[in-house]
């Protein structure tokens, strides 16, 4: 059977990529720190040696919309073109071409339908920021297989928190029911709190610190019981008017499971939204076991 080798959450800022790689005058004043965080986040992953990577994410209107809005959907192609004109013009994002896993991605589909997830799938899907700046900051090289899942975020009504991670626990469950001798990273990536468009979207930290606390507290943790004891749907518009990106996170947690304790945590404060990086390794920090 396959092995969940990593388990990996964080924020996906889409100027990330222009910040790290503008110079000079047009270089940010905190691209420096950023990027360091970054460059320790990644060896997380690569410590994990993966074969494969099961992407969590959320589209943001760019291919689904409100004509046809599935909760959650899987890509089962066999390539995927990444990122839109309108992510080129605001954030200088590179158009790329990421290969698919259809292998896991049909074992996925097939096994969630018999879980009680009558997931959706596209063998077209077009995929943006919110796992391309993943793959930016964590696997640049770009040259391991994806398995996209989309989950709805942004058009009502939205799926309870429980049932991200009621997900996020059967994901896990599924990767590693997957007949396969290869080990998968499960990567998902959302919002901590966030105002897009609102009165609170620029200022000297996210629109609501003591909920970024919580938050980053929760999933450090593993804390699902007090997460889920505290955070509901209409309780995320408090934060932020985007903040039901948390719930992202919130099947991540899923997926690392109930008490489970991070074995990476970093947070970085920036100008309108607090960035945060969490790995989990269900199997033991890689290289630790050996040198005891």
């Amino acid at each position: 059977m396959a092995e969940l080798a990593a388990v990996i959450a964080s924020t996906h800022h889409p100027f990330y990529y222009r910040a790290s790689t503008s110079t000079g005058a047009d270089r940010p004043p905190f691209a420096d720190e950023w990027v360091a965080k970054i460059e320790r986040f990644r060896e997380t992953l690569t410590r994990a040696e993966p074969d494969v990577l099961v992407m969590v994410g959320s589209d943001h209107f760019h291919q689904l919309w409100l004509d046809n809005m599935p909760q959650f959907l899987v890509g089962k192609a066999p390539f995927f073109d990444a990122n839109f004109y309108n992510e080129e013009r605001e954030f200088g994002l590179p158009r790329m071409t990421l290969r698919g896993e259809e292998d896991l991605a049909a074992h996925l589909l097939r096994d969630g339908l018999d879980r009680d997830f009558d997931l959706a799938f596209s063998n077209e899907l077009r995929i943006d920021h919110s796992i391309t700046c993943p793959i930016i900051t964590l696997r640049p090289q770009a040259d391991l297989p994806i398995v996209p899942v989309y989950t709805n975020i942004f058009a009502p009504p939205l799926p309870q928190p429980r049932r991200f991670v009621q997900l996020g626990r059967a994901i896990r469950e599924m990767v590693e029911s997957w007949e396969s001798d290869k080990r998968v990273a499960v990567i998902g990536t959302g919002h901590l709190s966030l105002e897009l468009g609102g009165p609170r979207q620029f200022g000297e930290h996210g629109p609501d610190p003591e909920f970024d606390r919580k938050a980053v507290e929760w999933i450090a943790s593993g804390d699902i019981e007090g997460c889920l004891a505290e955070v509901s749907l209409d309780s995320l518009h408090q934060p932020g008017n985007a903040t039901h990106g948390f719930m992202d996170f919130m099947l991540m947690m899923g997926v690392a499971g109930e008490g489970r304790k991070a074995d990476h945590v970093d947070t970085l404060d920036l100008f309108h939204t607090m960035e945060a990086y969490f790995t989990w390794y269900p199997n033991g920090v890689p290289g630790e076991a050996a040198s005891a």
